[in-house]
């Protein structure tokens, strides 16, 4: 049974790129062990999860049903219930790493530790397969390598969260919500990380993200796969993750 190491904030990750891959890597035999800062177990971002305070765009941005009963099944499961602290992760004990992503500004606790970043930079010394999705990418791109002190994605092709969807998803929601979907107002995603790359052709944008995909829609989902690294965009994108992942994991 391969063993993947998931880190997440103590509150505020994305459901829907946490629950679906959880989901999928389980029920394909792998296990999952959850780390976040103080190993105190943590909490998912309420407002996609019911979709409070998002106002007219509630149906649309929030997380869809399938992710909310994946997220259900998953806070029951004995490993989310006992994670480890990030100061405890060792690199070696685990055979892959998922990055999922949050944009709610307490999962600062998860992109800013850099006890977390040394451990990811240890998977992509030892090329062990990671997968990072939406500002689960900001969290690799911030994680350096030791001697070069360069990011470990900068001579990857990686894609993330695009400009234009988190400017969208802003401007759609500012009026209430203020600038809840800026995690760093003034510092887009996308930015960062094609600032950490070798070349910004490095970065890819895939097809318009117009649809979420989902079992029977996989054509609507986008992931970019370079090596050992697999990077997506947003929760439109998880199955196709999750699946290639999967086949990554598999290999």
């Amino acid at each position: 049974m391969k063993r993947v190491l998931c880190p997440l904030p103590a509150y505020g990750f994305d459901p829907t790129e946490t629950a679906i891959p959880w989901k999928i890597l389980t029920e394909g035999g792998m296990q999952i062990v959850f780390a976040t800062p103080d190993g105190h177990v943590s909490t998912g971002d309420e407002a996609m999860l019911s979709g409070d305070g998002l106002g007219i765009w509630k149906h649309v941005l929030k997380a869809r049903r399938d992710a909310v009963d994946a997220y259900g099944e998953m806070i029951q499961a004995g490993s989310f219930n006992q994670p480890v602290k990030y100061a405890d992760i060792r690199a070696d004990e685990f055979d892959a790493l998922l990055l999922p992503g949050g944009h709610d500004k307490r999962v600062k606790d998860f992109l800013e530790s850099t006890v977390l970043q040394e451990a990811i930079a240890e998977f992509f010394t030892s090329n062990k397969p990671v997968a990072a999705i939406c500002h689960g990418v900001v969290a690799a791109a911030r994680s350096k390598y030791p001697k070069t002190g360069k990011s470990v994605l900068h001579g990857y092709r990686t894609t993330s969260l695009l400009k234009s969807q988190e400017m969208l998803a802003f401007n759609m929601t500012r009026l209430w919500l203020k600038d809840y979907y800026l995690t760093y107002p003034d510092l887009t995603v996308e930015d960062e990380v094609t600032a950490a790359l070798a070349d910004p052709s490095q970065f890819e944008q895939g097809p318009s993200p117009l649809g979420r995909d989902m079992p029977s829609k996989l054509s609507r989902g986008f992931c970019v796969r370079d090596r050992n690294y697999l990077s997506a965009r947003w929760p439109g994108d998880v199955y196709n993750f999750s699946l290639e992942f999967e086949r990554m994991l598999a290999e």
